[in-house]
């Protein structure tokens, strides 16, 4: 059975740099010492490591995800750096084919140097890999598209024995391969659908919470778009909500030599909820710095106004900041009851929050393993920054474990990429095709040469 013992690890913010030890991202966890990285520089030299290899291999990407989802477990092991498999490899005229290595922001920007964008709106951030970002389910928001998996065409990427194997959805393992959290193999490369670029118009609110669950379900069948941060505390949500761009509002974004427009009519409702969440993120994080990252995440919210765009512009505006986030998908029809038991729950404990709840949807996966397969899903997300001095406000953590526990018992699935406490999940009966799942891994890599671990106990 899967253990929690690392699930809120603590981090080390000024680690050595001749510190022999690779950390993920956030300095949270030792994936493996230095020398177990192998940097691929072409496919066939990753075949060759891949079948030469002794022990278990795992493929690192951006190192964004949980440091379980990446460290090593034995000397033998091999940690895969893909970074040299980047950039475009192939065009037509309704898709792109980019080296599985390459950055999102790199990704975005070469689509829109060809005037082209992918059908799904972007995560909040753009610095994972484009193998990492699909294998892992991640999503924006909008109910006519779902994860960036979904995009996916066509996924190459080279199994246990070495051997490569281009699958399309044309074949039945694809939905397998989609969202695969690095078990198949290693993925080389990506064919994504592309449709013309398209600005936007998004428009910024704030309201009460009050009819949260009714007005969360307009809004995401009314707009192309919608993102809602929700403030307990407060009962206050900020909204945004975004259409397809006007004439005269494209104009005014050519004007602007094609960066993002701010509307001059600022609102400051959210200024006063925003210097109580700042005051209470300050006192958890003792960090100094009044322009520290943790920070300029909520500081957007103040004097905000509507912006006109692209959607990368518009949505990907993320602030990369070392965090515990937990984001739970539960389904969309769902939602206003989980809405109501928060609320309830909130009322009766008041937990203690330093940042807001944030909600997305979307609709239905292909992706087997994805927590919107088959079905719209309500994506609610907790996030707990890290101190200054690595540690976390233990009330936060009691928050965290306290909101998970609740959604896992509404059925909530958790983003896989994300903190979760695995032992709160009966996997196969949550996700259908689990042991469909299971035999296309037994296929691509029946010695289990691909999991750690943690993936081991996972999928055990």
């Amino acid at each position: 059975m899967t253990t929690t013992q690392t699930l809120f690890p603590r981090r080390q913010p000024h680690a050595d740099p001749q510190d022999p030890h690779l950390f993920n991202w956030a300095k949270n966890a030792v994936l493996a010492s230095k020398n177990a990285v192998i940097h691929v520089e072409n496919e066939a030299q990753l075949q060759q490591v891949i079948t030469a290899a002794a022990g278990r291999v795992r493929v690192m990407g951006s190192r964004m995800s949980p440091g379980r989802m990446l460290k090593l477990s034995q000397p033998c092991d091999t940690l895969l750096d893909i970074s040299a498999l980047r950039g475009v490899l192939a065009v037509d005229e309704d898709s792109v084919t980019f080296g599985a290595g390459t950055p999102l922001h790199e990704v975005f920007e070469l689509l829109t140097g060809m005037n082209r964008m992918l059908h799904a709106s972007p995560g909040v951030i753009d610095s994972q890999t484009l193998a990492g970002a699909i294998s892992t389910g991640t999503h924006g928001q909008g109910m006519q598209q779902s994860s960036l998996a979904d995009e996916a065409l066509r996924i190459r990427l080279v199994d246990a024995a070495g051997q490569i194997h281009e699958i399309d959805r044309q074949q039945p393992e694809f939905a397998a391969a989609q969202l695969a959290l690095g078990t198949l193999g290693a993925i080389t490369a990506v064919t994504l659908r592309t449709r013309p670029a398209t600005l936007y118009t998004c428009f910024k609110s704030a309201s009460s919470a009050d009819n949260l669950a009714q007005d969360l379900l307009s809004w995401n069948q009314q707009w192309a778009f919608s993102k809602t941060w929700w403030f307990p505390d407060e009962n206050k949500v900020h909204t945004w909500n975004a259409r397809e761009s006007s004439a005269d509002e494209m104009a005014l974004w050519r004007d602007n030599h094609g960066d993002l427009v701010e509307r001059e009519k600022t609102d400051t409702q959210m200024n006063d909820t925003v210097e109580k969440t700042l005051e209470q993120m300050h006192d958890d994080t003792n960090i100094v710095d009044e322009n520290g990252k943790p920070f300029r995440t909520v500081t957007r919210f103040k004097d905000f106004s509507d912006v006109i765009g692209d959607i990368y512009q518009v949505f990907c505006r993320g602030i990369a900041t070392p965090q515990i986030n937990i984001e739970i998908g539960i389904p969309l029809a769902r939602a206003p009851a989980v809405i109501a038991r928060i609320k309830a729950w909130h009322q009766q404990s008041h937990p203690h929050m330093h940042y807001p709840i944030i909600l997305r949807c979307t609709g239905p996966s292909d992706a087997w393993l994805s927590p919107a397969w088959q079905q719209p899903t309500c994506f609610f997300g907790f996030v707990v920054y890290y101190a200054e001095d690595g540690s976390l406000s233990e009330e936060g953590l009691a928050f965290l474990r306290a909101a998970e526990q609740l959604l896992a018992e509404e059925g909530g699935k958790p983003h896989w990429g994300k903190y979760f406490d695995p032992t709160l999940y009966d996997w196969p009966t949550l996700y259908p095709q689990w042991t469909a799942f299971q035999a296309v891994r037994q296929r691509f890599d029946p010695q289990g040469k691909f999991l750690n671990t943690f993936m081991a106990e996972l999928l055990s």
